[in-house]
């Protein structure tokens, strides 16, 4: 009989909501079968099956909130095992206080990664870490595999690529957050209650921790984007028959990617007594999903052209919104960029997401009057701030990334160069 647990899906993942069952005792599942949706503290993924055999017992009533990492959910016997009897489905639990929580059972001891396959052998890993490996051109047989018997997963994988969180950050990402005080609703105003859901939850405790722990710097400037504006149109012209569209978004994730470049000492994290400086400029862009925000990963933007930071981008918008991301896609990121400016904002200061050492917050373009020598005009103004962690960077590095981005988006034929 083989125990299934609640897994680890994201760094951050302690307990997960076990969403959706796509199975029921009686059924054949064989490696890669999804087995359950479960929504974990970034999106609801979907869990794989690593072992073959019948389902036994469904362990977890869906809905079950609060489930632990490492808690059994189900049973999994070999085909030649006698089936066993079932006992009573599990009721539909819902946490509703702390102290009536039943303490989950820990989690089994991690068993000894096994060594990688030798040259020629079949390498057992799971579906993810596949297409994860392939998509990165590593060999599966180089990697040492942590799961059951010796399984190749997906944070197998990140170990190699370097993708996996630095420890410094998923030290912070853990950290627990100081309780909020307790807030009872005004009893004589209508009113509704809500419970956070798990991506709400991590959303409210890193955003107190981030203002909490790091102590920001804020830069504002003012760019001229007409020229971004002419070259995207005829960008797109080009583009329309592989049905392209590239968006001033695009266009700025590319252009803070290169600023970031020309300007080291801001692609940066603060790691305590040292400093992490980054050879990439791989940003995340936050998205607005319905269970909130969350910031897919352009990975090496400074060196890919835009027509595929457009494809990219468009392709994981939808996913955030579908709450489809896989942790791969999310997890990393040497700086952030948020976009207000399709609502209308003109300007805002965005909040770090550590450990990243800043983030650009980018208003609405709109039309202004500005100084040319001794007359006025008009021209397209869009204005850009950036947060810096002070701790890591300093205000002058801060000014000299933000002229590198004005340089440009206002000579924009340095992005397509």
């Amino acid at each position: 009989m083989i125990d299934v647990t609640m897994p680890a899906l994201s760094p951050t993942m302690e307990t997960g909501t076990l969403a959706k069952w796509l199975v029921k005792p009686g059924d054949k599942v064989a490696s890669g079968d999804l087995l359950a949706e479960i929504e974990t503290d970034k999106a609801t993924m979907e869990f794989e099956a690593i072992d073959e055999g019948v389902v036994d017992e469904l362990l977890v009533a869906e809905g079950t909130e609060e489930v632990a990492v490492g808690t059994v959910i189900l049973r999994i016997r070999g085909e030649d095992e006698a089936a066993e009897a079932a006992p009573a489905p599990a009721p539909k639990a819902k946490v509703e206080k702390a102290a009536e929580v039943v303490p989950a059972p820990a989690p089994a001891p991690a068993p000894a990664p096994a060594p990688a396959a030798a040259s020629g052998e079949r390498v057992v890993a799971s579906p993810l870490a596949r297409r994860v490996a392939a998509a990165q051109g590593i060999d599966l047989a180089r990697v040492t595999g942590s799961g059951p018997r010796g399984r190749v997963v997906l944070a197998d994988v990140e170990a190699m690529t370097g993708t996996a969180p630095a420890p410094a950050a998923k030290a912070a990402e853990v950290a627990p957050a100081p309780a909020a005080a307790k807030v009872e609703p005004l009893a004589d105003v209508p009113h509704s209650v809500a419970k956070l859901g798990n991506v709400r939850k991590v959303i409210a405790r890193r955003l107190t921790e981030a203002k909490q722990q790091v102590p920001h710097i804020y830069l504002t400037l003012d760019v001229r984007i007409d020229a971004l504006l002419a070259l995207r149109g005829e960008l797109n012209k080009a583009l329309d028959a592989r049905g392209v569209k590239i968006s001033v978004n695009d266009m700025v994730i590319k252009a803070l990617a290169l600023a970031l470049r020309q300007v080291p000492a801001c692609n940066v994290s603060f790691a305590g007594d040292s400093l992490i400086s980054y050879e990439r400029a791989d940003i995340s862009v936050a998205v607005a999903a319905p269970t909130g925000l969350i910031t897919p990963i352009i990975f090496g933007a400074d060196a890919k052209p835009l027509s595929v930071i457009a494809g990219e981008m468009k392709a994981l918008a939808e996913k955030a919104r579908a709450g489809k991301l896989q942790p791969h896609e999310y997890q990393g990121g040497t700086a952030s960029l948020s976009n207000l400016g399709m609502y209308g904002i003109k300007a805002f200061d965005a909040v770090i997401n550590p450990p990243q050492g800043m983030i650009l917050a980018v208003g609405a373009g709109e039309k202004r009057a500005v100084v040319d020598g001794e007359a006025i005009s008009v021209a397209t103004v869009m204005s850009l701030t950036g947060s810096f962690d002070h701790r890591a960077i300093d205000g002058a590095d801060g000014a000299e990334l933000l002229a590198a981005l004005k340089g440009l988006i206002e000579a924009p034929l340095g992005l397509v160069a």
